[in-house]
């Protein structure tokens, strides 16, 4: 007979708080299992890609391509299961390392100054002054034809009133018409179709944002404040990544590009010439 605490009484005290908390994965998977949706629901809800969310529900967040694009999927993931991100986010970064560290905009900007970057041709300016060339020119005829009409009536003391005259045939019948555009709208739509020209607003926030040409040579590679705004061209493709792309707004080959991108979500693009299509 023992005297003292009986066998079942000197196991081990088991901790299950860590080990009865799912994965972010199962989290997640369960989560969307209840909402009564499929991988390819969340997909088309959220633009992420099937495979990646097939691959965060088992846990495997290597195809994300690093730790700022995998909370953004979690978060964006998360919000379609109807799930509060934050536990995950925090579960993430405790498991991988803590949450990464802001880039600072100084070395960026540093960097831009000893690599500068090869800009295209500037066709907003090339079509300003297009406009100003073509209403000074029609302005010009007109008050020309004005002045030789009213030099037969001149007196002595000063010109004597006269009837404005329309401009001669020979202004081609170039008078304006309508409000003029606005010059970047104009520059927009004309961009060239040997071309595909790519602008990038921050209209609603700020956003990260890397560009690269066909070659995979990067364009850019920064923060855009609200406000701000960057123009890319190439001969033939444009490779974007937008790490809010809900603050952003897209103009693509003159084409306002109308998705409705998620606040907080990241999304990889390409375009090409023509009719802007996601590669």
């Amino acid at each position: 007979m023992s005297i003292g605490n009986s066998p079942e009484d000197e196991r081990p005290f088991e901790d299950v708080s860590e080990e009865a908390r799912p994965s972010i994965g199962r989290a997640l998977r369960d989560a969307r299992v209840a909402a009564g949706m499929t991988v390819d629901d969340v997909s088309t809800a959220t633009r992420v890609r099937i495979a990646i969310v097939q691959a965060i529900e088992a846990d495997d967040f290597a195809p994300c391509g690093g730790d700022v694009y995998a909370r953004g999927h979690l978060k964006t993931l998360a919000r379609a299961v109807h799930l509060d991100p934050a536990p995950l986010l925090a579960q993430y970064d405790d498991e991988h390392g803590g949450r990464p560290a802001p880039t600072p905009a100084a070395p960026l900007f540093e960097a831009e100054r000893i690599r500068p970057e090869r800009r295209g041709p500037n066709w907003t300016a090339a079509m300003v002054a297009a406009i100003v060339a073509v209403i000074g020119f029609v302005g010009f005829t007109v008050v020309k034809g004005d002045s030789d009409n009213g030099a037969k009536n001149e007196v002595a003391g000063g010109p004597s009133p006269t009837t404005k005259k329309t401009a001669s045939p020979s202004a081609g019948g170039k008078k304006p018409t309508g409000p003029k555009p606005d010059p970047t709208e104009s520059a927009i739509a004309a961009a060239p179709q040997d071309k595909v020209t790519v602008q990038v607003s921050a209209t609603d926030g700020r956003s990260w944002v890397a560009a690269k040409d066909h070659n995979g040579r990067l364009l850019f590679d920064g923060l855009l404040k609200q406000g701000q705004s960057k123009t890319f061209q190439d001969s033939s493709k444009i490779n974007l990544v937008l790490g809010d792309a809900g603050a952003i707004q897209l103009y693509v080959n003159g084409k306002k590009i109308d998705d409705d991108f998620q606040p907080g979500a990241v999304e990889r693009l390409t375009y090409t010439k023509g009719d802007p299509q996601v590669g």
